[in-house]
Formats: structure tokens, C-alpha cells, sequence
């Protein structure tokens, strides 16, 4: 049990870390229009640009990764920050998730085998985490 509870710890801190640090990076121009296809193409999100600029609109999404990231931490001690992290990082991941269906030119044929934009495929493993957070945070947080 006890090396479930440290891997458990390890995923939220892990993923909160990475949500930070790409939070951060939103703010860049350089990452805000390396998003630009993502969320332009994407049926979840591309209506951001209807009201926001590019730069705006990454500076928006970084902001709620980046509280998302400090939720998480939070999560450890506050089953209620565990909630609301749980539920803002499955809106995250399976908005990003969902890039692989609607961005043009993400899968591509090498010697027969389709393969993608990988990057994106690690979001399945942080969904998970926040799914955990999520059920994990309903009874206690810490555990």
C-alpha cells in the first residue's frame, strides 16, 4: 500500500509539474503560436479565437494550466482542491486528447504503421492521474 500511496504522489506532483511549466510557457509567443493549429482545428476550443487574440487566448489557457498544476499540489491536503483539480485536468487532457482527431496532418503512414504527433499521446497518462485525484479526493485527500 505504501508504494501505491508514493507512486499516487509521484503522478499528481509529476503532472502538476508539467502543468506548471507548459502554464508558464503559454505566455511566450513562440508557444502561442505553436498551439495556433491545435486549438484552431479543435471542435472543444477554437472558438477562443472568436473573442480572444492568439497571444491572449495562450495566456488564458496557460492561467488555468498553471492553477490546474497548483490544485494538484493542493489536492495532497484538501480533498476539495482535489475535486476541482481532478475536473480541470480531465477538461485539459481530453481537450488536448482530442487534437488527434482534429488537427489535419497529425497521423502519418511510416512503413505502414500509423503513428502521430507523440507528444500529445502522454496526456493519457496525466488524464489518468487526474481521474485519480478526482475519485481519490471524495473520501480523503493524502492518502
Amino acid at each position: 500500500m505504501k508504494i501505491s500511496n508514493t507512486g499516487y504522489k509521484v503522478g499528481v506532483w509529476a503532472t502538476a509539474i508539467v502543468l506548471i511549466w507548459i502554464g508558464i510557457f503559454k505566455f511566450t509567443p513562440t508557444e502561442a503560436m505553436g498551439i495556433k493549429g491545435y486549438v484552431g482545428n479543435s471542435f472543444l476550443i477554437s472558438w477562443i479565437y472568436k473573442i480572444l487574440s492568439v497571444g491572449a487566448a495562450s495566456m488564458l489557457i496557460g492561467t488555468v494550466e498553471i492553477a490546474t498544476g497548483l490544485l494538484l499540489v493542493a489536492s495532497l491536503w484538501n480533498a476539495k482542491a482535489g475535486k476541482i483539480a481532478g475536473i480541470l485536468t480531465g477538461v485539459i487532457f481530453i481537450t488536448t486528447l482530442s487534437f488527434l482527431l482534429t488537427t489535419p496532418g497529425t497521423w502519418k503512414a511510416v512503413d505502414g504503421v500509423p503513428v502521430t504527433d507523440f507528444f500529445v499521446l502522454k496526456d493519457l497518462a496525466y488524464l489518468g492521474v487526474g481521474l485519480m485525484v478526482f475519485e481519490r479526493s471524495g473520501s480523503t485527500a493524502g492518502v
